[in-house]
């Protein structure tokens, strides 16, 4: 393998791979490397929302090579009712992360991307990156290493940072699915998601900002779904990771750019991480393709807009439940208020339409 390329990307997640793929489309040679050996896993609600589809195929990855579980719909339950907003046209789906992984590895691949695994990058250089004492010459170095970003650190991109955390803890179920929905069981003190992504499998995560609380106890709060996975097998180990929402002043500087986690990025509450970085991916591209890295910040901001604007308001509603009830239960009563917000929320309608939804929402929870 040679020494140098065009593009070196610090990360092999699916947000490297991504930057990966999108920046060999436009002739550039890629080097990826990473101190894990794959398919790499990650804690996370693995639902792809559609619009996360629709960038994956963008990439030539059809949802079809992905083997997972199509989802057609958003559900939110409380202890007194439930909504379900349909997604508008395509689907969503439920894919096992390492399924995922496996799927983008062999693309990238075949797009003739270059792999470093348990390879771990020591630092930046001048005319490349450094791994231990050896250089690796680069023209440009994207940093998808995660939340905690060492290439973010490196290049003095997280001054200026603002961030707020809570913590998730992830298990799978051998259990027929029994819905084509991501659905949302909302709590006092956290929330818990189900995601069908296979036949025979689902899988349920809880967040909270208690570090303490795991799976089997927040499922004493939603005897619902506690009842639908009795008796049934784990088929995973309960592990746990940290979700922040966090925003950048930048993401670019000289020759260095983040993607994903590292750039910045929302709570897991609105299954956006990986759209994110799904969209970012091809924008990173076409400026590094054209050698201005300013038009990649411009790009991400827009692109990051919509889901932190989301955020917000899930996470309005995660911390006072009297409203999230009340807005459940205008939801249900008014299916088509809920599916304007999914729409907005996959990326299915404009600003105004987003805006005209929230006024309709709060004019119906003045008049209830």
């Amino acid at each position: 393998m040679a020494d140098s390329c065009d593009v070196f990307v610090v990360g092999g997640g699916p947000a490297g791979l991504a930057a990966a793929i999108c920046a060999r489309r436009k002739g550039l040679t890629v080097t990826v490397a990473d101190v894990a050996v794959p398919p790499i896993d990650k804690p996370c609600a693995e639902g792809l929302l559609p619009d996360a589809l629709e960038a994956l195929a963008g990439m030539g990855i059809p949802s079809g090579a992905l083997g997972g579980w199509a989802v057609e719909s958003v559900r939110f339950f409380n202890s007194e009712t439930y909504a379900e907003g349909m997604f508008p046209g395509a689907r969503g789906m439920g894919v096992r992360r390492t399924k995922l992984h496996e799927a983008m590895l062999a693309h990238a691949a075949n797009c003739g991307v270059n792999f470093l695994w348990r390879t771990g990058v020591s630092g930046l250089a001048d005319s490349g990156v450094c791994l231990g004492d050896r250089l690796f010459g680069a023209k440009w170095v994207i940093g998808a290493d995660g939340g905690e970003s060492r290439v973010r650190r490196w290049a003095g991109l997280d001054r200026g940072m603002r961030a707020s955390t809570r913590i998730g803890y992830r298990r799978h179920y051998r259990v027929r699915p029994w819905s084509r929905s991501l659905e949302i069981y909302w709590g006092r003190e956290a929330q818990c998601y189900v995601t069908p992504i296979g036949p025979a499998e689902v899988c349920v995560a809880v967040v909270s900002l208690d570090p303490k609380l795991r799976l089997e106890r927040a499922l004493e709060e939603f005897p619902d779904l506690a009842s639908r996975l009795a008796g049934a097998e784990a088929s995973s180990a309960e592990r746990g990771s940290f979700t922040t929402t966090r925003r950048l002043k930048r993401v670019w500087t000289g020759r260095v750019a983040l993607i994903g986690d590292a750039s910045g990025g929302v709570d897991a509450i609105t299954a956006e991480g990986l759209s994110l970085a799904f969209r970012q991916a091809p924008a990173l591209a076409e400026a590094l393709a054209c050698g201005n890295l300013s038009r990649y910040q411009l790009a991400h901001r827009r692109i990051l807009h919509r889901p932190a604007r989301m955020v917000q308001l899930m996470l309005l509603l995660g911390r006072h439940p009297r409203l999230q009830r009340c807005v459940t239960r205008i939801f249900s009563q008014k299916p088509q208020v809920f599916e304007r917000f999914v729409a907005a929320h996959v990326g299915q309608a404009s600003d105004p339409n987003l805006a005209a939804s929230t006024l309709l929402l709060g004019w119906h929870m003045l008049s209830a």
